[in-house]
This record gives C-alpha cells, structure tokens and sequence, in this order.
C-alpha cells in the first residue's frame, strides 16, 4: 500500500474558493481588451427571458463555446437579434459570477456577419437528402401496432434510458427490450449511433427501434444532424422512431425516421399502447357486443310477438276445412283417373287375348285341320314332297305317319 505525506501545516500562501474567484475576477474584468471587446462567431443556441436574451457563441471550427447575455434594458439597441444557426459580431465585456464559478460576455451590441457554417452546411445536406427522397412520406414504414420486443438506442448513463424503461414498464408489462449502448454527444457520438443501429439490424429480433436523447444545448445535438446518422436511419430494416428533447426544428434524424417525438418519454409512448387502455377498450367492445346482441335479440322477440298476433286472427279453422275440401276431391279425381285407366287397360288385354287365341295352332286343329310335317319342318307345298316319303301328321289329339303314295300339283 502506497502512503502520501500530508504536510501538518498549511501554507500562508493557501487561498479560499472565494478569493481565488476574486482574483479570477479582477484578472479578467480588469483587463481592458476583455472590458471591451468584440468576438465573431455562431449562434448555436438561444433562450429569451424577461431579465434579456441568453445565447451562446460557438467556433465553427474548434466546437469553443462561450456563454452570452443580452440584458432587456439594452436588447432593444441590438442592431442584430441572436437566431440560431446564423453567425454574429458583438461587442461586450467579461463577466465572473462567483456563485456558480463561470464567465459571461456581457453583450452591448451585436452586428451580422452573414449566414454561419453550421447553419450553411445544415441546409446543404438537408436539401441533398431531401432531394433523394430519404424525407418523402411513402417511404415510411408504419409502427407495429402491437410489438413483444422494440430495440432502444441511446447512452446508458443518459436520463432518457431511465425514463424510457419506466414508461415501457407502467404501459406494457412483460414487453422484451433490447438496449444497444451509444454515445449520443460528441464527435464520436456519430459513429457509435450508426453502429448501435446496425447491432440491431444484425440481431433482427427488435420490431421497432427508439432512438433517443435528453434535451441538450443544440451544439450538444450535433450528432443527430450527422449525414452517417441520417443514412444509417434510412437504411435500417427495422421501423425508427426518434425521441430527441429539443425545442429548435426537427433534426435530420427526426425527418428521416419513420416517426418522431420530442421526448423519450413520448417516444416511447407511441411505440406501445397502454395496458389499461386496451383493457378498458376490449370491456367497452364487450360491452357495445352485448348491446348489439340484446337489441337483435329483443327486435326478433318483437317480430316473433306480431307474426303471433297475426296468426291469432286468421281463421285457422276455415282454412282447415278448405286445405281439407281440397285434399278430398284430389283424392276422388285421383280415383277415378286410376279406375278409368285400369279398365282401358283390362279392353286392351282382352283384345290381345283374342287375337292370340286366333293364332294358336291347337285352335285351328280343333276344327279339323291338320299338320303335315317332314323330317320335323312342316311341309308347305307338293313340291317339296317326293312319293314314298314318310311323313307325320299333327292331328287334334295325336300323330300319325304316312308313306306318299300319290303327289297331286293342284293349284
């Protein structure tokens, strides 16, 4: 173990917070090029108050930043308002405040000097990727509607994760988050956004993905306005949605992400629905089913109730009696049709009995007639008859055979 000596008696020379501030103080505002002097640079943040306008100068080039005030009583004489984005001249002092240990430009007048770069190059790539289309509407993706598991993206020490994982627990518990760690300030804070994004690409379970910060001075929210930013939100499979906590206009990232907001909180508002709400909706469904069922079923009562009225006053009886009238002479036409039928039938097989009888052979032996036949065939004629053949005749009651003994060709 490493021990440091401790003088036991503190140097005369030893001074206070306070006198060392004091001696700041008359250093600096004692000097007279900083009791007078003039400082160009950026406005990159600005908020107006009753007591004056406070902003703040930024080197374009060198990110430094030095605080600014503009006091009511000599606001009105500015020649130039602080807007920002847009670079200024102005005439001041130096300023110590010894409660808080930081410096002031005490500003006297302010003059233009032109359009600032931060501001140019902002437009510049705003209308670039406007004008490839990465603002348009149609490219959008809607949010699921319900999602299990969304991706956050932000720095682990910001207020916004905190607030973001609160809100995700009181309106949707047991949803799945993923968080993907990222500086969200600073001039890495570009790349380490872009590969956040990318890690939840690359996983693929996120359904939607917030990106998001707490509210900041705008030099601090630089990273969002970054093209590699902006593509990376473009390029994303997985529907983005913004929740950056600034009050100037939208960032780049807000104009290219699927949908934004101003806050974490709100952000993560939007990607799920609250729990209670939906509960409360599917009772109201319920609710307004029942009501449709009771009114149909009511309604059929009233319809059965006068179909019932209506029999009621019908004469069931007469209607009876005639259904019954009817069915009776059907019957009796049906009758007689048959009968009718049946005995035009019966003539008809009469008829056909006659006529066979006619022609059956034992009918025509009966009357004395005979049947000659030869080797089996009946003969017909003489000519098929030779003298001394042997012949059988068919008589009424049995046969006889003969011999020819005498052909006679009669016609």
């Amino acid at each position: 173990m490493n021990t440091y000596n401790v003088p036991n008696v503190i140097p005369d020379t030893a001074l206070s917070v306070g006198g060392l501030t004091s001696y700041i103080q008359d250093l600096l505002e004692q000097d007279q090029q900083l009791r007078q002097v003039w400082v160009i640079g950026e406005v990159s943040s600005t908020n107006k108050h009753r007591s004056g306008v406070f902003f703040t100068l930024q080197d374009p080039q060198t990110k430094a930043a030095i605080s600014c005030v503009a006091w009511s009583s000599q606001q009105d004489k500015l020649i130039q308002q602080p807007v920002a984005g847009e670079q200024l001249i102005v005439l001041g002092s130096i300023r110590i405040y010894p409660q808080k240990g930081n410096y002031q430009l005490t500003v006297w007048q302010a003059l233009p000097a032109g359009e600032g770069l931060q501001a140019l190059r902002y437009k510049q790539l705003r209308n670039r990727l406007e004008a490839e289309g990465l603002f348009a509407k149609e490219r959008k993706r809607s949010l699921p509607i319900h999602p299990q598991t969304i991706a956050v993206v932000t720095s682990p020490q910001a207020a916004a994760w905190g607030d973001i994982q609160k809100t995700l627990r009181r309106r949707y518990p047991g949803l799945h988050v993923l968080f993907s760690p990222a500086i969200v300030q600073g001039e890495q804070a570009p790349g380490s956004i872009v590969t956040a994004i990318e890690r939840v690409v690359r996983d693929g379970r996120a359904e939607v993905i917030i990106l998001a910060r707490g509210g900041g001075a705008v030099e601090e929210l630089a990273c969002f306005n970054d093209e590699r930013v902006a593509r990376a939100i473009a390029l994303s499979v997985i529907p983005i949605i913004t929740g950056i906590g600034h009050q100037r206009d939208e960032s780049l990232a807000d104009l290219v992400a699927d949908a934004y907001a101003h806050t974490p909180t709100a952000a993560a508002e939007q990607v799920v629905p609250e729990l209670s709400t939906l509960i409360a909706e599917h009772r109201q469904r319920i609710k307004l089913l029942n009501n449709a069922v009771h009114r149909r079923l009511q309604v059929s009562n009233e319809q059965l109730q006068r179909l019932k009225n209506r029999l009621q006053r019908l004469p069931i009886q007469r209607q009876v009696q005639q259904q019954q009238q009817t069915v009776s002479d059907l019957r009796h036409r049906l009758l007689q049709a048959t009968s009718w039928r049946l005995q035009r039938e019966t003539q008809h097989c009469q008829m056909l009995r006659q006529k066979l009888a006619t022609l059956d052979p034992k009918a025509v032996l009966q009357r004395g007639y005979a049947v000659v036949r030869k080797d089996g065939a009946i003969a017909r004629s003489t000519n098929q008859l030779q003298i001394g053949e042997e012949l059988n005749i068919q008589l009424e009651q049995g046969e006889v055979k003969v011999k020819v003994i005498e052909i006679s060709h009669k016609n």
